[in-house]
Formats: C-alpha cells, structure tokens, sequence
C-alpha cells in the first residue's frame, strides 16, 4: 500500500483502491485551505492512475467534517484566497476557487465513489460527503446545513440538497429550518444508501468498495458517466454554479447584515443552534468535548 500524509488529509492507494481520509481531528476535520487543494491533488491521482478503480472517502477523528474553517486570527478573512481575490477587485472569485469547483470536482470524478461518514457532518462538510456515490453512515452520525440559521446564508456556496434529496419539501424543510438529521432519518429521506453500527463503518465502506471494483473500470466509468449525465439534464450543474451569487447578494444585504450583528451581540456568534444549546445546558467545557 502506497501512503502520503498531507497537513490535512492522508492518501492512500490499495490496489484498486484509493482512500482520502480527512486528518484534522484536533480542528473537527475543519476544512482549511491545505485540506480543498490536498483533496483536489489526491482527486487528480486517483483520477488519472488506471490500477485505481474506486475512491473511498472517510475522517479520523470523532466527526467527518464540522464544515469550513472559520478560526482566523483577528481582522483577518477565514482563507488567503478570499483576501487574494478581494485584493485583486474579484472578490467572490477566491469563494469559487476554493469551495464551488472543488465540489464540482468531486461531483465530476470518472470514478465510483464511497463515502463513511462518523459523527458530525455539518456544513460545507456535508458536501464532501454526500457529493459522493455512495454514502454509508455510522449510527452515531448527523448531518445539518447550519448556515440560514447560524450565519445568514441561503445554505452553502453549492447548493446540492435539492438534488440529494430530490423533493421540494423536504429540501425546504432542511435549509429553512437547519434541521439536524440523524443517520437514520438521512437514511429514509435517501441522502445515505446504509446505516451501521460505529464499529463497523469503515468495514462496511472498504466491503462495498472491494465489491465494486470487481468491475471491469470501463463499465465502472460508463455507469457514471450515463448517472452524471442525466443529472446534469435535469440542470444540476447549471443550478449549483448558480447559487453562489444568490448566496453573495444575500451575504450583503441590509436585513442579513443586521441579522448577524445581532446574533454576535447575544453572544451566540456564528454556533450551530446544537452547540449554542450545549453551550447553555451544560458550559463551555462541555460543549466543546462535544463537538470537537
């Protein structure tokens, strides 16, 4: 087996097996800027490698992926490149650098893909996940799109969830309200093909994985090529790289940004609602061993 350890990811190549395993656990798997390019170099590999059949994508740690990363040092933006891009006059060019391609990216790769999700998957980091083929959760796992409530956003710079969930009302329903859905109810709402205990998730993924690439690789790449392409008939792509100037317009007006001064002044900042309410219940000590 063929192994890189990165700054925020680990890539692996087993055969006809590929893995990238998210390896920030001390930052709940917060997706930095070393975390997007280390994943769009290990999608170019995997991508472009014929002995790689399928691509595995899983976390160490207690939780998948809390989202973006959103610890700056003060009066500074979250990523360089959204101050790279501001500087430069495109202010939302270093947005779709760093978190629409890359999705996109993920979305396009020729290749099958499974998904073991552990703990929380939240924002940003339920498109990691769930832009995947195939996802399996643990039972101990949550998915939630935070924004709308916890930061004034319509939902993410790629709005997938419309096409996870494939019905209007539930689409509404999660972004309207930042549901929290536990790995059984994504399961019957069809965002996760299976749900297994803890123990088993990265068993469950390596099985389904194995077993797929029993395949020949043209018919595994022509498989995905016809999904894809029916998808994008419908207009998926057209309406994800739609939404971020929706979501950048939303961003700067007035009533949004009163909103989020307001929050910040109740000193609930920018938390997910759950984090607040452990925050409340149980003390700042608490919640952090939480949801870290």
């Amino acid at each position: 087996m063929e192994t890189k350890e990165h700054k925020a990811i680990i890539y692996e190549k087993d055969g006809p097996i590929a893995r990238i395993i998210l390896n920030r656990p001390e930052a709940a798997n917060a997706q930095s800027s070393d975390m997007v390019w280390e994943i769009e170099e290990a999608l170019k590999d995997a991508q472009n490698d014929y002995n790689i059949k399928v691509l595995i994508f899983k976390a160490n740690g207690k939780g998948f992926c809390s989202g973006h990363d959103l610890s700056p040092e003060p009066g500074k933006m979250p990523y360089e490149e959204f101050q790279e891009s501001a500087d430069a006059g495109y202010f939302m060019e270093g947005t779709l650098r760093l978190f629409l391609w890359p999705v996109l990216n993920l979305l396009e790769f020729q290749k099958p893909t499974v998904c073991a999700v552990n703990g929380y998957c939240i924002g940003g980091g339920t498109y990691f996940a769930l832009s995947n083929d195939i996802v399996i959760a643990s039972e101990d796992a949550y998915f939630q799109m935070p924004l709308p409530q916890g930061f004034a956003l319509p939902g993410g710079e790629t709005m997938i969830e419309p096409w996870n969930f494939m019905n209007m009302h539930r689409t509404y329903e999660y972004l309207y309200l930042s549901s929290t859905l536990n790995a059984q109810e994504a399961k019957e709402q069809g965002l996760v093909n299976r749900v297994v205990p803890a123990d088993k998730l990265e068993l469950e993924a390596e099985i389904v994985a194995w077993q797929i690439a029993e395949a020949p690789l043209s018919v595994l790449m022509n498989i995905k090529a016809g999904v894809k392409a029916a998808f994008e008939g419908m207009g998926m792509r057209n309406h994800i790289q739609g939404h971020l100037p929706r979501m950048q317009v939303c961003s700067d007006s007035a009533d949004t940004l009163e909103w989020r001064k307001e929050n910040v002044e109740k000193g609930y900042g920018f938390l997910p609602r759950k984090v607040v309410k452990a925050r409340n219940e149980h003390g700042e000590e608490e919640a952090r061993a939480r949801f870290s």
